[in-house]
């Protein structure tokens, strides 16, 4: 082997044993002890803003579940109960009882103290006592809307309502309310504010609570057949 062809090697191995992926060589440690391109990733907190704005991933996930469900029901589609009251149930625990919850007790109150967006602030905060009521709504119909018409009627009416109101909601809260959080607090606080938001997570949830509920969102989204998100690319 050439020189030059052994100082390229060597140049290589070099770099992967950097970026972590050269086989048999262990990664470098950053100055905190964890090695990159293995732990660290998952080890690095969540920025609040981001935090808030995957859980909006979950909500607009229940969402599909409650658009395909009222489809399917009107059509005459038999459907398990089961279906809507886990949903509903992940719906309450998950999106009322906490992610608004956070919204309402460390978003919105520095939004009136700095006077900022106040008007958006009331509509949003008037939005999740209304999306609560539809819930309430659906869970207790959902158990014995399958053998009353009337009342599955009541529950698709429920769920298309909670379409209509929490699409443009969660729209303009990400491109408006969490875009200008940054600019309300200081750096450190955006920090605590992200420690505060894991506190609460696991307090609620226990470790890993998001990941538990995209999984149970999942689950209910295999048992309809809207899991695979290649259905959703149309046909050109």
């Amino acid at each position: 082997m050439s020189r030059k062809v052994d100082v390229r090697r060597r140049r290589f191995f070099g770099m992967a044993a950097i970026c972590g992926f050269a086989p048999g060589l262990p990664a470098f440690a950053d100055e905190r002890g964890k090695g990159l391109g293995t732990t660290a990733e998952s080890e690095t907190p969540v920025p609040p803003t981001e935090d808030l704005m995957r859980e909006h991933g979950v909500l607009r996930r229940i969402l599909l579940i409650y658009e395909s469900g009222a489809r399917r029901l009107g059509q005459g589609e038999d459907m398990e109960s089961s279906v809507f009251l886990q949903t509903a149930e992940t719906m309450r625990d998950f999106v009322h009882d906490y992610h608004e919850k956070l919204e309402e007790n460390h978003l919105f109150p520095r939004f009136k103290k700095a006077g900022r967006m106040v008007p958006l602030v009331e509509v949003l905060t008037t939005q999740h006592a209304a999306g609560r009521k539809l819930t309430d709504k659906i869970l207790q119909i959902a158990p014995t809307a399958r053998t009353d018409s009337g009342r599955r009627k009541t529950m698709i009416d429920a769920m298309e309502a909670s379409i209509v109101l929490y699409r443009p909601h969660a729209a303009r809260e990400d491109t408006d309310v969490f875009p200008t959080v940054r600019s309300l607090v200081t750096p450190d606080e955006f920090d605590a504010l992200g420690e505060t938001f894991e506190r609460e997570e696991k307090s609620r949830f226990g470790a890993d609570g998001f990941e538990m509920m995209a999984k149970k969102v999942e689950a209910i989204e295999k048992r309809i057949g809207i899991h695979d998100l290649s259905r959703y690319t149309p046909r050109i």
